[in-house]
């Protein structure tokens, strides 16, 4: 039996997309089974982890100033660190490893097209690794701490630096490069058989909202809070149909 879904009613966008070999299909899925697999949960994963970043910042929203943050990560550490996107790096890790099991799946659509969509986003993953600094920040609020006033500048001047640095170039980086990457992966979803159509328009529609940072005042903060929804939907059909084809093996 096909493991590849039916359409119904040809249309002119049909006629553009790219069947692939079923027999080849499973050969590479079978090939990258655990990869695949892995790919899927991740996806599961990281829409659970959007959840548990949503309560957190209704339950602890991060504070206005250096010298807030340096109140709450001397009171509550843990609190502190979940404001200053200790999770995040872990949301990027799982969306890499959706990112990996699609390039095995849309490998035959385009190599060339899944090589740059795994590597601009590979390399703005990598660029916002280097963005947060909530360990740095934890130290600096310890030593805020323990000063007198004449070190309490010192330690302000730095800690506003590093929230800077929080939302700089990196992070606008890692912002424009997986924007391009989550629209390469769309467009290829929507040109194959493999996944349905719904997959790739809830894929576009996510990549559309990820292309201002959330950093650009009150416009980007309301697209990047508009996307989570698209690409929660989007994870979710792409993990169900990789878990599909590992299963139709």
């Amino acid at each position: 039996m096909s493991i590849l879904p039916t359409h119904s009613g040809p249309t002119e966008w049909m006629d553009a997309m790219m069947p692939i070999d079923n027999a080849a299909l499973c050969a590479d899925v079978r090939s990258w089974r655990g990869l695949v697999r892995t790919g899927a949960w991740a996806a599961l994963a990281s829409v659970v982890l959007i959840a548990v970043q949503i309560v957190v910042y209704l339950i602890w929203p991060p504070p206005d100033t250096v010298e807030g943050f340096f109140r709450v990560l001397a009171d509550d550490p843990v609190a502190g660190l979940l404001m200053l996107d200790l999770l995040y790096p872990v949301s990027n890790l799982l969306t890499f490893l959706l990112y990996t099991a699609l390039a095995v799946v849309l490998w035959r659509v385009s190599r060339s097209a899944v090589t740059i969509a795994l590597g601009l986003g590979g390399i703005g993953m990598a660029a916002y690794m280097s963005s947060p600094r909530p360990i740095e920040m934890l130290h600096l609020a310890q030593a805020y701490a323990e000063v007198g006033p004449a070190g309490e500048a010192a330690l302000l001047a730095t800690g506003e630096g590093i929230l800077a640095t929080w939302t700089g170039t990196a992070f606008d980086v890692y912002y424009v490069l997986n924007f391009a990457a989550l629209l390469i992966f769309g467009i290829l979803i929507y040109r194959t058989t493999v996944f349905r159509r719904a997959t790739a328009m809830w894929g576009l529609a996510a990549a559309v909202l990820m292309a201002v940072p959330s950093n650009v005042g009150a416009v980007g903060l309301a697209f990047a809070l508009a996307s989570l929804l698209p690409w929660s939907v989007f994870a979710v059909l792409t993990a169900r149909r990789l878990l599909e084809l590992c299963r139709g093996l």
